[in-house]
C-alpha cells in the first residue's frame, strides 16, 4: 500500500533526529531537550496560573526525587486516582523520569472496579485525590501490594506527597531508560467486561509526540486544550506529549464543560483542541454564543467523523477547521485526514505517519478470515507500526488474539475507498443482526442526531421475536418529540429495517470520562424495561411493524 508522508513545520527538526538512535528515545530525555530549547516558556495554563518549562520540570524533579526517597524505582508500578490538575502531570512525569510506570485509574469508578484493577496491577504505591478517599480506602483490602496510599491533600488516614515534593532536593535520580521501558498502563473502557491494562512504552510516547506535532501542525508557542481526562491515552500522548514536542503550551481545566467551553477558548487563547464522543454534537446543540466566534482557535481533531453536512456546520459556526481521524489506547498511530490535504465527507483519512521515514505506519481492512477486501467493501480494520502497545498487562490470550502476525486487530469495521481514505462504520460488538441485513448503530445514531429535537441518541439490539435483533434507541430530548415522529424521521433517511422499533426517552446516557457511552448498561436497562412491559407502548416504547 502507499505510504504518505506528512510535511509541517515540525518536520525540520524531525528530520534531523532520523540518524537517532530509536531505541534510546524515552520522555525524561524528551522533556529535558525541551527546557534547554524553551525553558522561558510558557508550558503550563491553569485557571490563571502559568508555569515556564524550566519551572515545572523543576516540579517534575522534586516529584522524582520524592518517588524515589519512598522507594520507587525503574519499573514500579504506581496507581493515580487524581482529577485534571497540575500534580498530576508533574508527579506522572517524575514517575517517569526514575522509570515508575504509571497506573491511572478512572475518576468515575467505584471501590469495586478500582480493587480489580489495583489486583491487576499491583502496584507498590498509590496517590489519590481529597474526593476519592473514601472510594480508594474501601479497595484497599483487595490490594496486598500497595505499601503507601498518598494524597494531595490533609487525610489522616494518608501520607502528604506535597509536603514530600517542598522536602525534595529536587534532584532526579539518574536512571538508565529505554524506548522499550513502560511508561503507563491505559485502562480500556471496559465497556464489554473488565478492564484491561495496555502497556505504553517510553518510546511510543515521544514518538506520537513528535507524530501529533506535525498531524495537527502544532506550532512552537501555541495553546493546546486538555478537558480529556489525564487517565485518558488521548492527553498523555497526544496532548502533553505533542505540546512537548512542539514547545506549545497545554490549557489544564478539570473536565470538559459544554457551558464553559468557549469562554475558556477566549480567556486562555486556546489554538487546538481534540475532540472526542459526543463532545461537538453538544457544543452544536448549545444555543449560539458570541464567544464562540470571538476565540483563536484553528483547529480540533478526534472523531468519530461528522456526517454528511456536519463538518461544514461546525467549522462555519465555530470558525475552525476540523480534522477526523481514529487512534487507539493499543496504537497511538492510526488514521487521520491531512490538514492541508484533501477531506472528503465522513472519511477518516489514511494512516498517519511520522517525518521519520523509518516509523511506517500501515492499515488494511479485512474479512472474518484475515483476508483483505476490496475497495468499497466493509471488513475490520487493522494496523501495523512500531508504535503499538507492547500487549495487555498480565492477559496473554488477549494479547495474541489483539496481535497476530505483527497486525493488530482493532475490532473497528470500516471500508476503504478506490483512493485509499477510510471511513468508519461502527464497533464489530455494535453491529445489529436485523433480519439477514447488518445494522450499523452508528449510523442510526447519527441520523437521529440531525433531528433538532435530539441532544443525544445511542443505538443498541434488542432481542427480536422473530430471530436475531431489533433496533432500539434511548434519546435524550432537547425540545418535544415523541417516538413516532424520530422514527418516521429515520425511515425517510435510512432503509426501512434500519429505523428503530423502540424508543426510550431518558435525562442523560451513561458515559465514561471520554464520552463514550457504556452500552453495556443501556443493554441491561432495556432487558428490563422490556421484561416489566413485553406491550412496548406501555413503558413509552413505540412499536410499528
Amino acid at each position: 500500500m502507499q505510504v504518505e508522508q506528512h510535511a509541517s513545520v515540525g518536520e525540520e527538526r524531525a528530520a534531523r533526529s532520523a540518524v537517532r538512535d530509536l531505541s534510546a528515545l524515552n520522555v525524561r530525555d524528551f522533556l529535558d531537550e525541551a527546557v534547554r530549547e524553551a525553558g522561558d516558556e510558557i508550558f503550563l495554563v491553569h485557571g490563571p496560573n502559568t508555569v515556564t518549562y524550566r519551572e515545572f520540570n523543576r516540579q517534575v524533579d522534586a516529584a522524582a526525587s520524592a518517588w524515589h526517597r519512598l522507594g520507587v524505582r525503574r519499573g514500579d508500578r504506581v496507581s493515580f486516582m487524581l482529577e485534571n490538575r497540575p500534580e498530576f502531570l508533574q508527579a506522572w512525569l517524575g514517575l517517569a523520569k526514575i522509570g515508575g510506570i504509571l497506573v491511572a485509574i478512572n475518576t468515575r469508578w467505584l471501590a469495586g472496579e478500582v480493587a480489580y484493577l489495583l489486583q491487576l496491577t499491583e502496584p507498590r504505591f498509590a496517590l489519590i485525590g481529597r474526593q476519592f478517599g473514601d472510594t480508594f480506602q474501601d479497595a484497599l483490602s483487595a490490594a496486598p501490594s500497595l505499601e503507601q496510599v498518598l494524597t494531595l491533600a490533609a487525610d489522616s488516614r494518608f501520607t502528604d506527597f506535597g509536603a514530600l515534593m517542598k522536602t525534595s532536593d529536587g534532584s532526579a535520580p539518574s536512571a538508565e531508560l529505554k524506548a522499550d521501558d513502560l511508561i503507563s498502563f491505559i485502562s480500556t473502557s471496559g465497556t464489554t467486561g473488565r478492564p484491561k491494562a495496555v502497556m505504553q512504552t517510553h518510546g511510543n510516547y515521544v514518538l506520537t509526540g513528535e507524530g501529533y506535532m506535525n498531524w495537527v501542525d502544532l506550532k512552537r508557542g501555541e495553546r493546546i486544550y486538555c478537558c480529556l481526562p489525564l487517565f485518558h491515552i488521548n492527553s498523555q500522548a497526544y496532548t502533553v506529549m505533542g505540546a512537548i514536542a512542539a514547545r506549545a503550551s497545554v490549557v489544564l481545566v478539570e473536565r470538559f464543560s459544554a457551558s464553559r467551553f468557549w469562554s475558556d477558548m477566549v480567556d486562555h487563547r486556546v489554538n487546538v483542541f481534540n475532540y472526542i464522543g459526543s463532545m461537538l454534537a453538544i457544543l452544536l446543540k448549545r444555543d449560539p454564543a458570541p464567544e464562540e466566534r470571538s476565540h483563536s482557535v484553528r483547529l480540533t481533531y478526534g472523531g468519530p467523523a461528522p456526517l454528511g453536512n456536519q463538518r461544514q456546520e461546525i467549522e462555519r459556526r465555530f470558525g475552525l477547521t476540523l480534522i477526523s481521524g481514529i487512534g487507539m489506547s493499543e496504537t497511538t498511530f492510526g488514521l487521520m485526514e491531512r490538514v492541508h490535504g484533501e477531506h472528503r465527507p465522513g472519511s477518516l483519512g489514511k494512516p498517519r505517519q511520522h517525518p521519520d521515514p523509518r516509523i511506517v505506519n500501515e492499515a488494511r481492512v479485512v474479512d472474518d478470515s484475515g483476508c483483505d477486501v476490496p475497495p468499497g467493501e466493509v471488513g475490520e480494520l487493522l494496523f501495523r507500526s512500531p508504535v503499538m502497545m507492547k500487549g495487555y498487562y498480565r492477559d496473554p490470550e488477549q494479547t495474541a488474539a489483539s496481535i497476530r502476525e505483527g497486525w493488530l486487530y482493532t475490532g473497528d469495521l470500516v471500508r476503504q475507498d478506490e483512493d485509499g481514505f477510510f471511513y468508519y462504520v461502527d464497533r464489530k460488538k455494535d453491529i445489529i443482526r436485523v433480519r439477514g441485513e447488518n445494522v450499523s448503530s452508528s449510523e442510526v445514531e447519527q441520523v437521529l442526531a440531525l433531528h433538532p429535537a435530539v441532544q443525544e441518541a445511542a443505538v443498541i439490539g434488542v432481542p427480536s421475536e422473530l430471530t436475531e435483533d431489533d433496533v432500539a434507541t434511548f434519546v435524550v430530548r432537547r425540545s418535544d418529540v415523541d417516538e413516532a415522529e424520530l422514527i418516521e424521521w429515520c425511515r425517510g433517511r435510512l432503509a426501512d429495517f434500519k429505523a428503530p422499533k423502540y424508543v426510550w426517552f431518558v435525562d442523560d446516557l451513561p458515559k465514561t470520562e471520554t464520552q463514550r457511552v457504556e452500552k453495556h448498561h443501556l443493554r441491561k436497562r432495556a432487558a428490563e424495561l422490556m421484561s416489566e412491559s413485553p406491550d412496548p407502548l406501555a413503558k413509552g416504547l413505540f412499536a410499528r411493524e
